[in-house]
């Protein structure tokens, strides 16, 4: 068994784990950067005035999801005949479908930071391995060369755990800045709910059920 081999593949297999962690953390934070800035400029834009034509007019211009979502929802609040429940289907589906965005390619992350480590362990005993067997079969007659033989194969160890570590970190900041994401268009779609709803009237029709139900219960316990 070619356990040099073997051993070469492991270092080159962490290589390439390398640069893909880090390449999907710059990308996953610049993209999630750009998020919080829409998000941020369309807060800032409902909370100076919350009525759809003109938010959809004047901030609503960007194809990113977050954009597009309020975009779409704002429009179908737009329309007559949408009642509160329809509304509020629609923003979980809206939801559901920004938080798919969001937080995409984090699963490569998480399977890196695992299989990391195991990859350096299994290096660092591919390489013991084959310095144990260069020395059982007498090609190896320098005991330093044994030692700088098991120094190299812990070598895949400490890069393993180093990768881990490194995706722990950037899949923990990135998972944070995804679910403040979420929480921000969370905030946008509550906040145009009453407006997008008829400019308030199906708030109005549940307050004014509320009112009757209040008054039916009042009148059975004086009855």
């Amino acid at each position: 068994m070619n356990f040099q081999l073997y051993h070469d593949l492991t270092f080159d297999v962490l290589y390439a784990g390398v640069a893909i962690l880090i390449f999907v953390i710059f990308e996953r934070g610049l993209y999630l950067g750009y998020l919080s800035i829409r998000a941020g400029r369309l807060a800032r834009a409902v909370g100076r005035d919350a009525r759809v034509p003109q938010l959809r007019a004047a901030d609503i211009r960007a194809r990113d999801p977050i954009s597009s979502a309020i975009a779409r929802y704002t429009e179908l609040g737009a329309k007559g005949g949408v009642s509160r429940p329809e509304l509020e289907d629609y923003s979980s589906a809206l939801f559901i479908e920004v938080d798919k965005k969001i937080s995409a390619r984090l699963w490569i992350l998480d399977t890196i930071i695992t299989a990391a480590p195991l990859l350096g362990l299994l290096g660092t005993i591919l390489g013991i391995m084959q310095t144990f067997t260069a020395l059982a079969q007498g090609g190896v007659s320098d005991p330093g060369e044994v030692s700088r033989g098991i120094g190299m194969a812990l070598i895949a160890t400490a890069i393993g755990i180093a990768t881990a570590l490194l995706g722990l970190l950037g899949h923990n900041i990135l998972s944070r800045r995804s679910h403040l994401l979420t929480e921000d268009f969370k905030f946008l779609l509550l906040r145009l709910t009453p407006t997008a709803a008829g400019d308030g009237h199906g708030a109005d029709n549940q307050h004014e059920e509320t009112v009757r139900e209040d008054r039916r219960l009042r009148m059975r316990i004086q009855q």
